[in-house]
C-alpha cells in the first residue's frame, strides 16, 4: 500500500470535462465530503449528446459556493493559461476528452482538438504552474485487439483499432514526456466501459433503453459474442478519489535526472459480462422499474449483427496494481449498477408506464 502524500482539504483541484459524465460525479463527491476544498470545474458543454444532461449534472454543483465554473474547451490555450494564472490549481484531474470510438471514425477532428491539443494544453499549464498531481483519462481502448486477458499495464498497448484509443496511448506518452523533462507527477487511468445513473446516451446500455423505450429494434454487435468489464460510475469516482492522494515520487536516477514521476492504472471491474446476459439483466431492470411494461416483446426487437470498425470483442481488467498500491477494487454488480440507471431514467424521464 502507498501512503497519501496529498491532503485534498484546503486544496484547489481543477476538474476538466466537468459537466462529462464522470467530472460531474467527481466533483460532487469532492464537494460534499472534502473541506475548505476548492473545485475549479470547465466544460465546453458541446452537443455531441443531450446538453440537457450536461445541464442538470452541473445543477447539483452549482449549488455548492465553493465551485467555479469556466465555459470553455481545453485546446483553447488563453482560456487554460488564464484559468491556471487564476485559480492556481494544485491537482488537476482531466477527464475532458471527446469520447467515443465509433464517432472517432466519422468526425476525426473532435478528437485531435479535444484529446490532443486540449491535453498538451494542459501539460504545458501543469509544467509553468507547478502541480502537485496531475491524473487523467486513459481508456480501455488502448490494448486494441490483445489476445491475452485480463488486460495488465505491463501489457504493450501499440496496436490501436481506433482513433480514439490512438489519441488516449497518446495521452499515456505525451504525460510520460514532460513527467521525465520537467518532474510533474502524472498517473494515468485505463477506465473500463464505465455506466451508471445520468451517463452518456451514446453508451449502449442507454442508448438500447432509449430505442426499446421508442419500440425500435437495438443491434447487438458480432452476433452477441462480445464482452465489456462494466464498471459502475461510483467505483470509478473511488478509484479517482484515492489515487488523487498519492502523486508518484519524485526522484532522481544514477544519471542525476528525474526518475519520471509516472503511473498508470487500470480501473475496472475485472468481471467481463457477455453482452446478450448483459441485455438481459437491463431487460428486467426496465420492467422492475417501470419504464417498460411487463409484457414487453423483447424478442421482436433485437437484432443480432456482425462487429463494427473500431470494436474489439473482450475488455477485462486485471487491477492488481491498483489493489496493492491503494487497497481498493471495483466491485459493484452489473445488476445492481443497471438498476440505479433504469430507476433514474424513469424519474428523469417521468415515465408513466
Amino acid at each position: 500500500m502507498v501512503e497519501y502524500n496529498i491532503n485534498l482539504e484546503g486544496k484547489t483541484v481543477l476538474v476538466t470535462g466537468v459537466a462529462g459524465f464522470i467530472g460531474s460525479n467527481l466533483a460532487l463527491r469532492l464537494l460534499k465530503e472534502l473541506k475548505d476544498i476548492k473545485v475549479v470545474g470547465i466544460d465546453n458543454m458541446n452537443d455531441y449528446y443531450d446538453v440537457k444532461i450536461k445541464e442538470e449534472r452541473l445543477k447539483n454543483l452549482e449549488a455548492f459556493e465553493n465551485f467555479k465554473l469556466i465555459y470553455g474547451s481545453i485546446a483553447d490555450k488563453p482560456i487554460i493559461d488564464k484559468l491556471f494564472e487564476e485559480s492556481h490549481p494544485q491537482v488537476v484531474v482531466n477527464l475532458a476528452a471527446q469520447a467515443g470510438v465509433r464517432y472517432s471514425i466519422t468526425n476525426p477532428d473532435a478528437y485531435i482538438q479535444s484529446n490532443l491539443i486540449g491535453f498538451y494544453n494542459i501539460l504545458e499549464a501543469c509544467r509553468h504552474h507547478e502541480v502537485e498531481h496531475l491524473v487523467y483519462a486513459s481508456s480501455s481502448s488502448v490494448y486494441g485487439s490483445n489476445k491475452k486477458v485480463p488486460y495488465s499495464t505491463d501489457d504493450k498497448v501499440d496496436n490501436p483499432v481506433s482513433l480514439y484509443a490512438a489519441t488516449k496511448k497518446s495521452n499515456e506518452l505525451m504525460a510520460h514526456a514532460y513527467s521525465k523533462l520537467y518532474n510533474i507527477p502524472s498517473t494515468g487511468l485505463r477506465f473500463f466501459t464505465v455506466y451508471g445513473p445520468a451517463g452518456r446516451p451514446d453508451m449502449a446500455y442507454f442508448g438500447f433503453t432509449n430505442k426499446l423505450v421508442n419500440g425500435d429494434t437495438i443491434k447487438i454487435f458480432n452476433y452477441g459474442n462480445c464482452k465489456r468489464d462494466f464498471t459502475y460510475v461510483d467505483d470509478i469516482v473511488e478509484g479517482i478519489m484515492r489515487v488523487m492522494q498519492h502523486a508518484p515520487e519524485k526522484q532522481n536516477g544514477e544519471d542525476g535526472l528525474p526518475i519520471p514521476p509516472y503511473k498508470v492504472y487500470n480501473i475496472g471491474n475485472s468481471h467481463p459480462e457477455n453482452l446478450l446476459e448483459f441485455v438481459s439483466i437491463l431487460q428486467e431492470e426496465l420492467i422492475r422499474a417501470g419504464v417498460l411494461p411487463e409484457n414487453y416483446d423483447f424478442e421482436a426487437h433485437k437484432k443480432l449483427v456482425a462487429m463494427q470498425p473500431g470494436d474489439v470483442p473482450v475488455t477485462y481488467a486485471d487491477t492488481t496494481p491498483l489493489e496493492e498500491d491503494f487497497g481498493y477494487k471495483p466491485a459493484t454488480p452489473l445488476r445492481e449498477g443497471l438498476r440505479a440507471f433504469a430507476e433514474w431514467y424513469k424519474e428523469y424521464y417521468m415515465i408513466n408506464a
